[in-house]
């Protein structure tokens, strides 16, 4: 018995024309801007922030943490939802849940429930990371989107930049104030999703899927003990201590548990499968090292201009824009280039070698660095930013059959987000430690008796601070931000070596609706030549022919060989 193909449910299956995908990317590179500006907006905020709750330094890298982790779990759960279910309405979902999250992030008034609240944030975040990517591979074909590229990353730099901007000029307008950083992108979403409804049109594809909740559970909470772990130790207890020691073993635990339950899953939220595929693999782990490094990096920006440089959250936001300006440039003439000759690696590896050096570069800053000089370093890690992020993903999408497409890209998606929650924990906690010994230096230097590390002085309590000692702090935040991007260098090396070992392969020229439609047009032949056979009409080589191709078409179809 035969195993038919995915049932289509839509009005209407016939391909959208061009003008209907434009206005269609239109409307989905709104809701991106949206959630990413929401993402970003609170990056300039975040130190004012921190110090009007009187949170502390771990505190400050768990309200982002918190978000991406979030972002992690769900990422792969909105994928498989989206063989399932409309992606429209999963895009407008996802928008309504970050929405939602925001609203509640603008009324918190402890850094503990704002980090609870941002958790909401990350649950729509990682829907709208995999989805809108998933949609327009079903749109565009691989070798189109490179034309695209630089719109999308334009997109992302803008809103990377948007957001700090849009963040710093609130918290600088006395009569906003910070919790407006959260709600004022609740128009720009209600306006991106009526956009959506009105201009995305794809046909729902109708398939069987079991959502794994308890691979996504299993992986959630492994990798948090693991980033507990690395958060906590050397301030609340020792690196080796039976603490120490517990939450590894439970994360490592909880880990191996989750590949056990992925590998005899029905639907696994990461099928292993894929990583059969070596592309897929080495993406996985360079985007695993670009999130560590991108994310890890970046969160940290602000907080050096405005702590270190006394910047305000406004300017601290213009000073990201050579950051922005190199990735906007690289992503474009790199996506025009792959559409036009079709071809993506030398660009990967390009960009992979120069993120790496611009990282090698800002791990030379300190609290005194020419400005000039810090901008041509920001102008390089965007340049090779732009080259990387999306044509990784472009990668995997290129290898993958159509019915893996939603599986893959959220997997690709699911590594970066972990990379970056684990970079923005882990260089949280080194910049934490470091700063802790260079304030404690600093106060030995002047002669104050310490009743432990750093006497107490940082960042809640910054403004409070006598002035000799606020500069004491301000300066170790300076000095002490460069060896968070020299972890992050070492990490962009890791990635650029996966990149060396990715095979390229010609771009596709169909998109995923394209090749689902076709892949269904010869099920159906080879079905007709199937029933010939049982017939009698046809014999032999024929038989086996058509099996053959309809493996290669549906290889999760039941066997063949044998029917009578």
């Amino acid at each position: 018995m035969t195993t038919s193909p995915p049932r289509v449910e839509s009005v209407d299956d016939t391909p959208m024309t061009h003008k209907q995908r434009i206005n269609a990317l239109v409307g989905l590179l709104l809701g991106m801007f949206v959630a990413l500006t929401s993402a970003t907006i609170v990056s300039n905020a975040l130190p004012t922030i921190i110090t009007e709750l009187h949170g502390t330094q771990d505190q400050y890298t768990w309200v982002v943490t918190a978000t991406l982790l979030a972002s992690t779990a769900a990422t792969p759960i909105w994928g498989k939802l989206s063989d399932v279910f409309s992606k429209k309405l999963l895009v407008q979902l996802s928008l309504g849940v970050f929405t939602l999250g925001s609203v509640l992030a603008g009324l918190s008034t402890s850094v503990s429930m704002l980090i609870g609240f941002r958790v909401i944030q990350g649950l729509g975040l990682g829907g709208m990371q995999s989805l809108v990517m998933i949609v327009i591979a079903s749109m565009f074909s691989p070798r189109e989107r490179g034309r695209y590229q630089g719109a999308i990353a334009g997109v992302m730099s803008i809103a990377t930049v948007a957001g700090p901007l849009m963040g710093g000029v609130i918290v600088d307008t006395s009569w906003l104030g910070w919790r407006w950083t959260f709600y004022v992108c609740v128009p720009l979403a209600v306006i991106a999703m009526v956009v959506v409804q009105r201009t995305l049109n794809l046909p729902v594809i109708r398939r069987k899927v079991y959502i794994d909740y308890a691979g996504a559970l299993l992986i959630s909470a492994g990798v948090s003990a693991i980033l507990i772990w690395v958060t906590l130790a050397g301030k609340n207890f020792d690196w080796v201590s039976a603490m120490s020691f517990g939450l590894v073993a439970l994360g490592l635990i909880l880990l191996a548990a989750a590949v056990w339950v992925e590998s005899k899953a029905k639907d696994p939220i990461i099928p292993l499968h894929l990583f059969k595929e070596r592309t897929t693999t080495l993406a996985t782990i360079a985007s695993i090292a670009v999130g560590v490094a991108l994310f890890g990096g970046a969160v940290f920006l602000g907080q050096y201009f405005q702590i270190a440089r006394g910047y305000s959250p406004t300017a601290a936001g213009l000073l990201t824009l050579p950051m922005v300006f190199g990735s906007v440039v690289s992503a474009t003439l790199s996506g025009r280039l792959i559409t036009k000759y079709g071809r993506w690696k030398n660009y990967l590896v390009a960009g992979s070698i120069v993120m790496a050096v611009g990282f090698g570069l800002l791990a030379t800053i300190d609290a005194h660095t020419n400005m000039a000089v810090l901008s041509g370093y920001l102008f390089a890690l965007g340049l090779g930013m732009g080259m990387t992020m999306q044509n990784l993903v472009l990668a995997v999408q290129n290898t993958v059959e159509p019915k893996n497409l939603g599986a893959a890209t959220s997997t690709v998606t699911f590594f970066r987000s972990l990379g970056g929650a684990a970079g923005v924990s882990v260089l949280g906690a080194v910049l934490s430690n470091h700063v802790t010994d260079l304030i404690g230096q600093g106060l030995r230097a002047i002669g104050i008796t310490q009743t432990g590390s750093g006497g107490g002085a940082g960042l809640s309590n910054l403004n409070e601070l006598p002035a000799p000692i606020a500069a004491i702090v301000r300066g170790a935040y300076g000095d002490g931000t460069a060896r968070i991007f020299l972890v992050s260098m070492a990490m962009a090396i890791v990635g650029t070596i996966a990149v060396l070992f990715i095979k390229e392969v010609a771009l596709n020229t169909l998109s995923g609706e394209d090749q689902r439609r076709a892949a269904e047009a010869a099920i159906a032949s080879t079905d007709e030549e199937f029933a010939q056979v049982i017939a009698g009409e046809t014999f032999g080589d024929t038989d086996e022919g058509a099996l053959g191709r309809r493996a290669v078409i549906d290889p999760v179809a039941e066997p063949l060989d044998r029917r009578s």
